[in-house]
């Protein structure tokens, strides 16, 4: 999208009701400043991200490792999250159906992500 673009659909919300005379001020001044307003610059995920840092357990499993993976990401022991669907499966089954979705789009932890999960930083001594 140009700026003309921009500009012109600022207006039409200026024009609706949906900006303010302050907001549109701002807005245009960015428009034509180029620059985007603080705290856009990040609106994209990562890919450290927690959610993208997401994967199913290859130890720590009964039945899928969503548990495990759950576990590992959030610092909660796995028995929470099992007993979390477990109650959830009483809500008609909505438990199964979160937990099997799980299942199918959360990949599967690799023997790699492992290992870097488990050793500790070089130059560091283990903990424990």
């Amino acid at each position: 999208m140009d700026v003309a673009d921009q500009l012109q659909k600022l207006q039409s919300l200026r024009e609706q009701g949906a900006l303010t005379e302050e907001e549109f001020t701002l807005a245009k001044r960015r428009v034509l400043d180029n620059t985007t307003p603080p705290g856009r610059e990040q609106a994209m995920p990562k890919a450290s991200s927690p959610l993208h840092q997401l994967k199913r357990s290859l130890t720590d499993r009964w039945i899928g490792g969503v548990c495990g993976g759950l576990a590992e990401m959030t610092n909660l022991p796995s028995w929470t999250w099992r007993i979390l669907f477990l109650l959830t499966l009483l809500l008609h089954g909505l438990g199964a159906v979160f937990y099997i979705l799980l299942w199918i789009f959360i990949p599967l932890q690799t023997q790699s992500t492992r290992k870097v999960a488990e050793e500790p930083p070089r130059g560091e001594p283990p903990v424990g």
